[in-house]
């Protein structure tokens, strides 16, 4: 026989309400709750414990309630049930009493389930009945959402039900994973990658994008077959390549210490020339001419844009003021030119033309009209192109533009340059650190003359080409320090940049993931008043990533040991986090400040988390979760295991096998200081056999389709 609502409420409850708060509400559990194990719901089970839930009913179905914490408060008298003749005399009585906060409203659909809603619009009363949930709906607090396709660890303290995430929300609004080292960060980063490939099903027909900055090369085995390491001094294919002419203005700036006074407007200037392949710095009187033409023609053009020569006084004055500079300084090249000649004539006609002499002896200039103005432009855009101007020259290419560019002409041009304009001493120090970076072998490799020509080729080589999942693993732990920030933050700016002219050009977006390691190192806290400051400049690159991304389709993934330390920009944009064991007290208050939503009980148990254990929370879960994230196989972790120091000591594994750990410091030095090694049997070099086993698996990208998650 069924048993009604009444009697199961009956049966299930623990305790009632006795004080009520928007954010907190206080339970007194009955004397007869269970204490240590309860049988109330059907299966034995811990009750009570904290960080578990409770129910409270109401008219909208049942409030859900975390347990934040449990007490024991001294009575004098027992108030136990039936008990009325309170003349007698009794001892002290324990009371336990539960303080819980209230995370939603959990209703039952038409099929007899039950769905979970994040938010509390109607609170109960005192004296309202607390419940302990059943397993099914325990199952459908922690199962709730939509679009739940990615399994990724299980819940123990709702009867182990898996934990499943909609990987548009996870991704698509920055996740991050923060936790002390030998918490399984990294494993858990590389698992969320390797379910969600997994959760698509769908064969070679996937169309998924990770690109993951590892400094400390972490990764380079984790995707075996999936994906392919960019690193230092790799094989062509997989050689990491930053070369100098994709770097912007700043990030040339933050390498090169430019100053804002003369040396960054000369930095520009010989930026612009090489975006606009002027590969020679020339100084004679007719580039001079062209130039200055040019300039008068297109501020011309502007200032009739803007209605100048048309206005009264002061526009119109100031005009003429500048048509009188321009008539000094076009006098004094020495060209025998018939059309600038008649350039300066027509300018003087009509300075004189609208010259008018005050009776106190002021000079004012009357308004020009529509046709003079015509007239002056015509005259000097055929000035222009005579002298050898061309209409690519009267809109130059911004000197941020990834044009290619050679380093020896970009520096031969700077030099050049500094000499023209008098200013060797200025740019003195800017030129030298520049040779010293085209002559550092160390970085050929990376911005060297051997590096990738063709921008298309480069974005396909780091962001795959859309025939099967691109997995991108950018080994950055050989970078040379010295442009180590200025490497990233190129990388990162440049996908950015990509994504966002995908979108203007298809007007849709192409998602894809950009995972940061050892988040802390590049992307952190910095002095507004820095100038030109390579970490600086990485962290602004990220900042803007963190801001806009979402709408260009790119997600960010931050790792990072030391919450801390992190930009609070990129942080606070970060709507999902996967929190692991934090022991440090400013790392504690840090994430507490920045979740919008009471998880005191859950920060609480932070410091005491093992290693596998962590707390989903955020946009990517309907309300916070204790989770055991799952297994990862041994081949599939990154490479940040422990030392094993006795096992090396002892010479023997935990199964008691020999194991050993030979020392060859001569091949070490050799490869450190670039030597050729012996020739083995097979006529290779054992560097040339290294790299090959290091790039055996980059073989073809044979993994499940993404398009679920895309």
């Amino acid at each position: 026989m069924s048993r009604s609502p009444v009697e199961n409420h009956a049966d299930l409850r623990i305790g009632v309400v006795e004080f009520i708060a928007p954010d907190e509400i206080k339970i007194q559990l009955d004397l007869e709750a269970p204490d240590g194990i309860a049988a109330n719901a059907g299966v034995p089970r811990e009750f009570p414990r904290i960080n578990s839930y409770v129910l409270i009913p109401n008219e909208g179905g049942h409030i859900v309630c975390q347990v934040e914490w449990i007490n024991i408060e001294r009575s004098p008298f027992p108030k136990r049930k039936g008990y009325q003749d309170y003349g007698l005399i009794d001892l002290p009585f324990p009371i336990r009493k539960m303080k819980v906060a209230p995370l939603g409203i959990m209703k039952m659909s038409s099929n007899e389930k039950f769905k979970f809603h994040r938010g509390v619009h109607s609170f109960p009363s005192i004296g309202s009945p607390v419940l302990i949930p059943t397993d099914l709906q325990l199952l459908s607090i922690v199962e709730s959402g939509s679009n739940r396709r990615v399994y990724i660890g299980n819940s123990p303290l709702t009867a182990n039900a898996q934990v499943k995430i909609d990987p548009d929300r996870l991704f698509g609004r920055h996740l991050a994973v923060l936790g002390n080292t030998g918490s399984g960060k990294s494993c858990t980063v590389a698992g969320l990658i390797q379910w969600s490939l997994e959760a698509t099903e769908q064969g070679e027909n996937t169309n998924a994008r990770f690109i993951i900055l590892d400094p400390n090369g972490e990764y380079s085995k984790v995707f075996k077959g999936k994906g392919k390491v960019l690193q230092v001094g790799g094989k062509a294919e997989n050689s990491l390549e930053v070369p100098l002419w994709l770097w912007n203005s700043e990030e040339w700036r933050a390498f090169t210490q430019a100053k804002s006074g003369a040396q960054l407007p000369l930095l520009k200037q010989a930026l612009r020339a090489m975006r606009n392949e002027e590969t020679e710095f020339q100084s004679d009187e007719k580039l001079k001419a062209k130039k200055f033409t040019g300039i008068i023609l297109q501020s011309t053009i502007v200032s009739e844009n803007k209605g100048e020569p048309f206005q009264g006084f002061p526009h119109n004055k100031n005009f003429t003021e500048r048509l009188i500079i321009w008539k000094s300084s076009l006098e004094s090249f020495d060209l025998e030119n018939a059309f600038l000649k008649s350039l300066i004539q027509r300018i003087e006609e009509l300075i004189n033309g609208h010259k008018v002499v005050q009776n106190n002896g002021w000079v004012n200039y009357s308004e020009y009209t529509l046709g003079e103005i015509q007239s002056l432009i015509e005259i000097t855009r055929e000035a222009f192109i005579d002298l050898g101007g061309s209409n690519n020259e009267l809109y130059p290419k911004n000197e941020d533009i990834p044009i290619p560019f050679s380093g020896d002409v970009f520096l031969s041009y700077l030099e050049a340059l500094a000499q023209e304009t008098g200013n060797e001493q200025f740019l003195e120090f800017l030129i030298a650190r520049i040779r010293t970076l085209l002559g550092d072998s160390r970085m050929d490799s990376i911005i060297g003359k051997e590096t990738e020509k063709e921008l298309n080729k480069w974005l396909e080589k780091y962001l795959g080409n859309g025939e099967r999942t691109s997995i991108t693993i950018i080994d950055l732990s050989l970078v040379p320090s010295e442009i180590l920030h200025i490497t990233t933050s190129v990388i990162s700016r440049i996908i950015f940049e990509a994504l966002q002219r995908y979108r203007k050009l298809n007007n849709e977006v192409l998602p894809s993931v950009l995972v940061m390691e050892e988040a802390h190192s590049f992307i952190s806290r910095y002095n507004d008043n820095t100038e030109g400051n390579s970490a600086a400049i990485c962290t602004k690159a990220f900042e803007k990533i963190a801001r806009e991304g979402r709408k260009f389709g790119l997600g960010l993934v931050l790792s990072s040991q030391r919450p801390s330390e992190l930009s609070p920009t990129v942080l606070s944009q970060c709507n999902s986090y996967i929190l692991h064991r934090i022991s440090n007290d400013r790392d504690q208050e840090l994430v507490g400040r920045l979740l919008p939503d009471t998880f005191r009980g859950l920060l609480r148990e932070l410091p005491s988390l093992p290693s596998q254990k962590a707390v989903l929370l955020g946009w990517a879960s309907e309300l916070p979760i204790l989770m055991k994230v799952r297994d990862l196989p041994f081949e599939q972790r990154p490479q940040s295991d422990d030392p094993d120091f006795w096992n090396v000591w002892t010479r023997r594994n935990e199964l008691g096998e020999e194991m050993k750990r030979e020392t060859n410091w001569k091949e070490i030095a050799d490869d450190w200081q670039e030597k050729e090694t012996p020739i083995q049997n097979d006529g290779s070099s054992l560097k040339e056999k290294n790299r090959e086993s290091s790039d055996d698996f980059q073989g073809d990208l044979d993994i499940p389709d993404f398009d679920d998650l895309f």
